[in-house]
């Protein structure tokens, strides 16, 4: 098993980079995603608001394959363009994780307490320089957890990908199994690392919170 496993390392490699790759960037699309919705919920412009319940109530009441499905094979067929499918999975993932994000920052907004919001607007602020700078960095340390959970929860979500085409570890797993018909190894394997991946990934995620908690 250990000979499978170090010709197996280049493309569980490239496919543990890609995973990371498209994480990363998705959750930084997300995380202006959830604050922009986010801020839209918490205000008063009802037809924004109605668009964005639309959005989060269509991506939390739709599966995460089915809106992959959509946007890579019936948009792209509809439309009639093409793109590659690791774009397709950054947007998808982004879409996906940014509706519950919106949730997570209007939770965490509205979880500091509205004099606080009151005493910055009388001290001359706007409404936009009083929750830039007095009630968001108050919120992002009620946010943190929550955030970087939704991270990992990203970060799994990605096997999913698998069905268009992404080259992610799963999918690298899929093609050494094609190969080699070692199923139970490799998929032991595949288990291992995304254990491993996020293992390490959850154990930096509790050292940032204690450090921004302080």
């Amino acid at each position: 098993m250990l000979n499978l496993f170090l010709k197996s390392l280049p493309s569980f490699g490239m496919g543990v980079l890609i995973t990371l790759q498209i994480t990363i960037v998705a959750l930084i699309i997300a995380t202006i995603i959830g604050l922009v919705v986010g801020l839209i919920n918490i205000g008063k412009n009802k037809i924004l608001k109605f668009i964005a319940k639309i959005y989060i109530d269509l991506i939390r009441g739709t599966p995460l394959i089915v809106q992959a499905f959509f946007l890579y094979f019936g948009m792209t067929g509809a439309l009639n363009f093409r793109i590659l499918p690791e774009t397709a999975g950054i947007i998808v993932i982004s879409l996906n994780a940014g509706a519950y994000m919106s949730e997570i920052f209007r939770g965490g907004i509205q979880s500091i307490d509205i004099g606080q919001m009151e005493a910055a607007r009388s001290l001359g602020l706007s409404y936009a320089k009083a929750m830039r700078k007095v009630i968001l960095p108050q919120a992002f340390k009620n946010m943190i957890p929550s955030i970087l959970n939704q991270f990992i929860i990203s970060l799994k979500d990605t096997s999913i990908l698998t069905v268009i085409g992404v080259r992610e570890l799963t999918q690298s797993g899929q093609i050494i199994i094609a190969s080699t018909y070692r199923s139970f190894e490799i998929w032991t394997m595949i288990g291992v690392l995304y254990f491993i991946l996020i293992f390490t990934l959850s154990t930096i995620f509790r050292k940032i919170e204690v450090k921004l908690s302080v």
